[in-house]
């Protein structure tokens, strides 16, 4: 069977720094920061204090009835409103059995099992939910999603912690091109800003205790000590190209590539070496084709821990060559949106797509102070026009998990 070409055909996103495409895209380019100090509870008992939390979100102009809302965890509503941005004008011209779903999320319903839990705890087995574990259970944000736009094929909801939205239109890119789905809503989402999940990540080292949010979320900055939680989904519509021209739909990008490896090393932290986050940027890189007159950009995972910025810089250079990758410009969005979880890849995979439609990279904000061991252009502060050619968007999870995935302007 003759592989067939993938692209994007439609997008959504909710996130700390817009609930649109177009908010989204003023915001990264314009280095707006969407982390502040935490509104959603309490913090006086915690060591954290800051969180990117999604602002001014209405359901309602995505098309979300309240029942909806009312009845599904947050991070279930957060996929629908994104999946419903990325269907809007793509709803018709579908064999209902060839469109799939394949979105992930790191943890799932946390504020429904918090809830229940409390209930069980105080009240009595009795009053918990019977609707609590379809509530809960992770893969209820893809099930929502095919109900709701009659999606009878492939559904993969893929948990890979940190990777899994990278890993989910990884894989559904596979499934297109090897004619397993026509079409496929993809991505991740997650809700997990909450005392427990906030008190977790804290005592295990992972989160930054700034309570300054201009110097919180720092990606290869010297002074970076933690990343900042986030929330938020980022959902894309992807198609066989021929079954998209059909349509007459619009053309965003082409995914062209895609990596995925285990790094087999450690549960939190990235192998020292990025050895095999490097074996994951080849697979993608080489299966798009990339070569020296390419100009690349890379979303980088940079998350502003100690350990992931100063091994993913080395992965990148074990991957391309130092020549290569102090040619190529590198930015993590993170810095602004704060790190999505299992929504993150999603979210930057959209971000490498507008770089490439708008020939601009966007900044690594608040990089004031370059570490040494981070050596390559991470576009501090300010946004680079550029002539892209091809964007590669790179995750790295809890777990050791890496996922890339390469993008190309549609010609």
């Amino acid at each position: 069977m003759n592989k067939r070409r993938v692209v994007i055909t439609g997008m959504g996103v909710v996130s700390p720094v817009g609930n649109d495409i177009e908010t989204f895209l003023d915001s990264i380019m314009n280095g707006k920061c969407g982390i502040n100090m935490i509104t959603k509870f309490n913090t006086d008992d915690l060591p954290v204090k800051v969180a990117a939390e999604v602002k001014d979100f209405d359901p309602n102009k995505d098309g979300l009835e309240t029942a909806f809302v009312r009845r599904n965890d947050l991070f279930a509503v957060y996929a629908m409103a994104a999946a419903c941005q990325a269907m809007k004008g793509n709803e018709e011209g579908w064999d209902s059995d060839r469109l799939g779903v394949y979105i992930g999320s790191g943890i799932g319903g946390f504020d429904t099992m918090m809830r229940e839990m409390h209930k069980l705890e105080f009240e009595g087995p009795r009053w918990v939910s019977p609707l609590m574990i379809p509530t809960m259970i992770a893969n209820m944000a893809a099930g929502n999603v095919a109900i709701r736009f009659n999606a009878h094929g492939v559904c993969l909801p893929v948990v890979t912690a940190c990777a899994t939205s990278t890993h989910a239109i990884g894989e559904a890119y596979r499934a297109i091109k090897d004619g397993y789905a026509d079409g496929i809503i993809a991505g991740g989402t997650e809700a997990p800003i909450n005392r427990l999940s906030i008190a977790g990540f804290a005592n295990c080292k992972a989160l930054t205790k700034s309570e300054d949010p201009s110097a919180a979320s720092l990606p290869f900055d010297a002074r970076r000590a933690g990343f900042v939680i986030a929330e938020g989904a980022g959902i894309v519509l992807m198609e066989e190209y021929e079954h998209a021209k059909r349509r007459g739909a619009t053309i965003y990008a082409e995914v062209c590539g895609y990596g995925n490896t285990c790094d087999g090393h450690h549960v939190t932290a990235p192998h020292p070496e990025g050895t095999y986050a490097a074996k994951a940027i080849k697979m993608a890189l080489e299966e798009a084709g990339y070569n020296g007159k390419d100009l690349l950009y890379i979303n980088a995972h940079g998350t502003g821990t100690a350990l992931n910025d100063s091994s993913e810089t080395q992965a990148i250079k074990k991957a391309m060559g130092e020549d290569e990758a102090h040619r190529a410009l590198i930015s993590s969005t993170k810095s602004m949106t704060g790190h999505l979880l299992g929504a993150a890849g999603a979210i930057e995979i959209i971000a490498s797509v507008l770089a490439l439609q708008k020939g601009m990279v966007p900044p690594t904000i608040n990089l004031n102070e370059a570490d040494p061991v981070c050596d390559l252009n991470y576009t501090p502060n300010k946004a680079v026009k550029a002539d892209l050619t091809i964007a590669i968007s790179q995750s790295l999870g809890f777990g050791g998990h890496n996922g890339v995935v390469a993008l190309r302007p549609i010609k």
